[in-house]
């Protein structure tokens, strides 16, 4: 009598098969669907930061990929775009600009959503609440001590300038992942609990 393990995935892309050439795919197509995200954007004539679907895709990348391959993949896309591709908001690379702060927010927040992801957070819609609440204020703590030294403003302004304006959009963006990632793991739970099982 032989005992089969049952591989249970820890993030939605576990439940892919392909080991490193799928690992290299995902973190490229989510720099690439952040690139993408970043182009819809809607320019504020008050703040230098526009309202955009970038973070959406930065949180969305982090718990569906986990903490490696969505870490990267925002590294990825932040080394890419300072080095010149036009892919941060408004066709931007580089560095020199105030909402810079948010970028390198990213890379740390998707982190830290794909560590919480993998213990099961995003499996209910309180628990992607929660997380996307949380990756939205590890961006925040970065991003808008940034533009407040960008453009010389203290931490006030720079938060009525960098937070004030985009909280409705973010209440916009959790409450879809709250729908997509729970919804995602539903239809995925039969063939993830069986994904990598060997064959008989």
């Amino acid at each position: 009598m032989t005992t089969q393990a049952v591989f249970r995935p820890r993030v939605l892309a576990d439940v892919i098969p392909g080991g490193i050439v799928r690992n290299v795919s995902l973190v490229l197509g989510a720099a690439a669907l952040t690139g993408a995200a970043a182009q819809i954007a809607l320019p504020l004539p008050f703040t230098p930061v526009p309202i955009s679907l970038a973070t959406f895709a930065v949180l969305l990348s982090g718990a569906a990929l986990g903490p490696l391959r969505g870490g990267l993949a925002m590294v990825l896309y932040l080394a890419a775009g300072v080095m010149g591709v036009p892919w941060f908001s408004d066709q931007n690379s580089g560095f020199g600009f105030p909402s810079f702060g948010y970028i390198i927010g990213f890379v740390l927040a998707a982190t830290l959503v794909g560590a919480l992801a993998q213990r099961g957070t995003d499996r209910s819609v309180g628990g992607v609440v929660w997380l996307m609440v949380l990756g939205n204020l590890v961006i925040y703590a970065v991003g808008v001590p940034y533009l407040a030294a960008s453009i010389g403003v203290d931490l006030p302004q720079a938060l009525a300038l960098g937070t004030l304006p985009f909280l409705i959009g973010d209440g916009l963006k959790i409450a879809l992942a709250a729908g997509l990632l729970p919804g995602a793991w539903r239809l995925v739970g039969g063939s993830g609990s069986e994904a990598g099982r060997p064959a008989r």
